[in-house]
């Protein structure tokens, strides 16, 4: 009778802990889509915004014309941008193209027909807008980031996280140079 019992215990205890591990094993996985759901909104966005520095771009050259080497910062960035694999080489190339655009809106201060032309100020303020956005899908994604990394890094999560090989992930921090 004691054994059977003993048996009986045992075996919702392993259930138990089963139960217990797919329940932290699936909050974990529900994380780590959160945070590419994130990085795809975000890259979304950035897209486009990179879409829109052609026009941006184009329209500024006739104005600028002496001012070249912030049209071709900017361009460059958009390419790094463009042709970086991982988040955090499009990050980098993205903090290189925060800094060109204020630049090259700060250097649009000294052309005064630049600043009146309509198309100019709709394209400056579609980016603007769009980096507002891109700013609030970051807080959502650096939030994600944030709580994988709790959870993988504290007991019993730990124990699941390392058998079932998730990361870290990486915090995005985008330049913001005032």
């Amino acid at each position: 009778m004691i054994m059977m019992l003993s048996t009986i215990v045992f075996i919702f205890l392993v259930i138990g802990i089963l139960a217990y591990t797919v329940g932290i094993y699936n909050g974990l996985v529900v994380i780590k889509n959160n945070i590419d759901k994130s990085w795809a909104n975000i890259d979304v966005l950035l897209k486009q915004r990179h879409d829109e520095l052609p026009k941006l771009l184009e329209t500024c050259k006739g104005y600028m014309k002496y001012e070249q080497g912030v049209l071709e910062a900017v361009t460059k960035a958009r390419t790094a941008f463009m042709s970086a694999p991982t988040i955090e080489q499009k990050t980098l190339a993205e903090n290189e193209l925060v800094k060109g655009l204020k630049t090259l809106f700060a250097v649009a201060e000294n052309y005064p027909d630049l600043k009146a032309d309509e198309s100019f100020r709709h394209l400056q303020g579609r980016i603007s807008g769009l980096e507002e956005s891109i700013a609030d899908r970051r807080e959502l994604y650096n939030e994600a980031v944030n709580l994988n990394n709790i959870r993988i890094g504290t007991f019993p999560d730990l124990v699941v996280a390392g058998l079932f090989d998730f990361k870290p992930a990486s915090l995005l921090e985008f330049a913001v140079e005032q």
